[in-house]
């Protein structure tokens, strides 16, 4: 199963997708989406466009976004989701469904504590992604997202098996 893992920036838009093969992941492909545009309206297109580009490229099978994280600036919090928004449509259109995640469960899955750096997520990125080159931190955070994801669909999978065989 592949899975897209999305965070969503108005300006940057970072994207990897993984491979999950029972408890093994491998690296397929990550990036950044770059907005362009004079306004909101044009940058939102974009991040759009891109991103459906990629779906279509890579047709993963479950995607994931990081929740926003709400700071001080109300307008910027509100374009973020406006960003969001499209992170999530993108996927939705393409019939994947999509788990949402708070930065700290995110970082929590994959580094181990819930207040990692962005150079900690990159690290463990690239020690669970062997040989991966990551287009920058935008891109770890992705494929930290993804990686998330990966292991909650196993979680769930394995409790379904549980739950299967003890009322077989």
């Amino acid at each position: 199963m592949r899975v897209l893992g999305i965070d969503p920036g108005l300006r940057n838009m970072g994207w990897g997708v993984i491979a999950v093969s029972g408890a093994r992941i491998a690296h397929v492909a990550n990036g950044i989406c770059r907005s362009s545009g004079d306004d909101l309206a044009a940058r939102l297109l974009s991040l759009h466009q891109q991103l459906s580009d990629i779906v279509d490229a890579y047709a993963p099978e479950a995607a994931a976004v990081e929740q926003t994280f709400v700071n001080k600036d109300g307008a910027g919090t509100l374009k973020l989701g406006q960003a969001r928004g499209v992170a999530m449509l993108v996927p939705a259109q393409a019939g994947l469904t999509i788990g949402e995640y708070a930065p700290n469960a995110v970082k929590k899955a994959v580094v181990g504590v819930g207040h990692a750096d962005k150079t900690q997520i990159m690290h463990m990125v690239n020690l669970q992604l062997p040989g991966t080159q990551i287009a920058g931190p935008d891109a770890a955070d992705a494929l930290a997202i993804a990686i998330c994801h990966a292991h909650h669909l196993q979680s769930a999978g394995t409790l379904a098996q549980a739950l299967a065989k003890a009322g077989a």
